[in-house]
């Protein structure tokens, strides 16, 4: 039997969130298994476009065949540049699906899991020179400190980047199990599934420059999506969460808007209801979803 690529996680809740006009111009900027593609074309009608992008070439795979579809393999950042090339300037709706995939996860050479040892890569596109290895073995100990503090979140950073740098004195760190064991003190048995993932998603996220392709991405949708259009956006961690949530917001990342005379402020978007979050079911049938936050947005 066919194991899934991916298990799309809100599927319906984002979907819905897009508010699809059948004749609209849509972009899934995280294709992926193409789950959230094959939904918004299910709701388009002959006339209606979507675009998606996918950086990761094992995505390809998954190219869904429809007059309407076109799939783009490249980084979301890059999203008006690349919408160009086909004369799209503005669109009704972009959903975007951030974070690692079923299939990233589950490829054990991907390096992306904690569950496998594999050579250390966590690429989402194989064109990206930097990898996990040279993130581990040669960044500096304080560059190593800002990457474990700033994208893992772990108030230990200092100690476990001067851990990274003595154990790759002797050799090399080229694995994912060689890393476990140069950092094995800062894993307690109760904790260390935790505490790793945190590790990993520090080193996923400078590898992909995960944050700053965010923002790329989040700049240029005041002008990309048309005044009425929506935003419909999963974030798993609390670092993309809170970039969406502020831009929403403010139409920025830190600091606040400035206001007019009456106290007003001129922000792009709108939040469009609350955060929604997968319900007890759809976290049980996929575990994965349980760190999933879904905010909608309405170009004002």
């Amino acid at each position: 039997m066919k194991v899934p690529y991916h298990k799309p996680v809100l599927l319906k809740e984002s979907v819905d969130g897009l508010r699809i006009k059948e004749d609209g111009v849509y972009v899934d900027v995280t294709f992926g298994g193409g789950g959230h593609s094959r939904e918004i074309l299910s709701r388009l009608g002959e006339k209606g476009r979507l675009y998606a992008f996918d950086q990761d070439e094992d995505a390809l795979a998954n190219r869904i065949d429809d007059e309407r579809f076109v799939l783009i393999h490249e980084n979301f950042r890059h999203i008006r540049r690349f919408l160009r090339l086909y004369g799209v300037r503005k669109v009704d709706g972009v959903l975007g699906d951030f974070g690692v995939s079923s299939h990233q996860f589950d490829m054990a050479e991907r390096g992306f899991s904690t569950r496998f040892e594999a050579n250390l890569d966590m690429r989402m596109s194989r064109r990206n020179e930097l990898s996990a290895y040279e993130v581990v073995n040669e960044y500096d100990e304080e560059t190593l400190r800002r990457v474990l503090l700033q994208y893992g979140e772990l108030k230990n950073a200092r100690a476990i980047a001067r851990a990274v740098v003595e154990a790759r004195k002797a050799t090399p760190i080229h694995t994912t199990e060689a890393l476990k064991s140069a950092l094995r003190r800062f894993l307690p048995a109760h904790r260390e599934n935790k505490v790793l993932a945190q590790i990993y998603q520090a080193f996923r996220i400078e590898v992909n420059g995960e944050i700053e392709a965010l923002k790329e991405f989040l700049i240029q949708m005041p002008e990309l999506i048309k005044k009425g259009g929506y935003l419909s956006l999963i974030s798993y961690h609390s670092l993309e969460d809170r970039l969406v949530k502020r831009f929403v917001r403010n139409g920025m990342f830190e600091g606040e808007p400035e206001k007019d005379f009456y106290g007003n402020v001129d922000v792009p978007f709108k939040k469009s209801g609350g955060l929604i979050v997968p319900d007890p079911m759809e976290i049980e049938l996929n575990n994965r979803a349980r760190s999933a936050k879904l905010r909608i947005a309405e170009r004002v």
